[in-house]
């Protein structure tokens, strides 16, 4: 049996055979990464406005209640993340929230920007010129859009969660899959160096977790440009009151993740989400993005670990914890990075190097 996935022109065939095969997947079938990686951010939320309403999301405020940060206050947050060690100014914001937000969008045009898109570019350019690299996590994006900001990018991403069709992306202004896939695609096309993720516990079942996991190797197998994958669990909030999944189903997740993408993708759990020390067994090296200076905006309830916790986990584990770029050292070439960001890569990473 062969699956097929093509919404908004998405020509991707799953074997339903590989799917039964890695939903059968245990956590005994894989094994602890040899380290941990983790990287120092600083997490600037451009705008709150988003034209979707997932139900188990706090990050979007409704219109009237949306902000915006200025010019200003972006170089604000940067340079205190700098001042901080950090190497990843991470911009996020709700997908295309100027479509939906007429106050947004004046004020977009008030500061000389058609979009949210060219106003994320001087975003970048601010990041750059205080010795940050930019990762942009926009949500879904046309060629067009993803294209106007890639080069100022030293990575860019954006969750997949599921390639199913659920209640909770339910609505007039519904999440589609297929746009999600096309977006990673996009990002390929363009050789950006990219991030991915799933979400687990949004109404999906075990089919529907193999699927993306798949779908995602399928694309990075065309392109090469997935450097990591996010296994994240849904967490309860003011929006979202139903139970997290259950650490056996974390584990079994991350497994399945591990055992289906290729090795060179790294597998990365948030250790302010999950339970991340009974993770570490099922495949995990990754840590993801944690900042020292800003809270995680889009789960505010669930704080950044500490450095220092980190370092328990990894020592917990009897394995090093290193520090990496929000660019994976793989893609830090002429090929995959503009040489405005390779030239920031070297000032990051002897920065970085002399560090206390």
């Amino acid at each position: 049996m062969i699956h097929s996935c093509e919404d908004d022109d998405i020509d991707l065939s799953i074997d339903g055979r590989a799917i039964e095969r890695l939903t059968e997947v245990t956590p005994a079938e894989v094994g602890p990464a040899e380290s941990l990686s983790f990287a120092r951010n600083v997490f600037i939320p451009l705008t709150t406005a988003c034209r979707y309403t997932c139900t188990y999301c706090t990050y979007y405020d409704p219109p009237g209640e949306a902000s915006l940060l200025s010019p200003e206050e972006v170089r604000e947050i940067c340079r205190k993340g700098a001042d901080a060690g950090c190497t990843e100014a991470l911009f996020t914001f709700g997908d295309d929230p100027d479509d939906r937000y007429d106050a947004i969008h004046d004020q977009l045009a008030e500061w000389g920007h058609d979009s949210i898109h060219t106003y994320l570019r001087e975003a970048c350019e601010i990041a750059l010129a205080e010795g940050l690299l930019p990762h942009a996590n926009p949500g879904d994006q046309t060629r067009q859009q993803m294209a106007e900001v890639a080069d100022l990018n030293a990575s860019m991403g954006v969750m997949l969660e599921t390639t199913a069709d659920i209640d909770a992306h339910s609505g007039s202004r519904r999440k589609e899959p297929g746009q999600r896939l096309a977006t990673i695609r996009t990002a390929g096309e363009l050789g950006v160096p990219f991030t991915t993720g799933i979400l687990v516990g949004i109404g999906e079942d075990w089919e529907d977790r193999a699927e993306s996991i798949l779908a995602i190797r399928e694309l990075h197998e065309r392109y090469g440009h997935v450097q990591e994958v996010i296994v994240q669990p849904v967490s309860p909030n003011e929006r979202w009151d139903r139970d997290p999944p259950s650490l056996e189903t974390m584990r079994r997740t991350v497994a399945m993740a591990r055992a289906g993408l290729p090795e060179t993708i790294s597998v990365q759990v948030p250790p302010n989400l999950a339970r991340t020390r009974e993770l570490l067994d099922c495949g995990v090296d990754d840590l993801g993005g944690v900042s020292p200076v800003t809270d995680d905006h889009v789960n505010p309830d669930y704080a950044w670990p500490a450095l220092d916790e980190l370092r328990a986990i990894a020592d917990d584990a009897g394995v090093p914890l290193r520090e990496r770029l929000p660019v994976y050292e793989r893609y830090v070439d002429e090929h995959w990075l503009s040489e405005q960001v390779l030239e920031t890569v070297s000032t990051v990473t002897s920065a970085k190097e002399t560090r206390p």
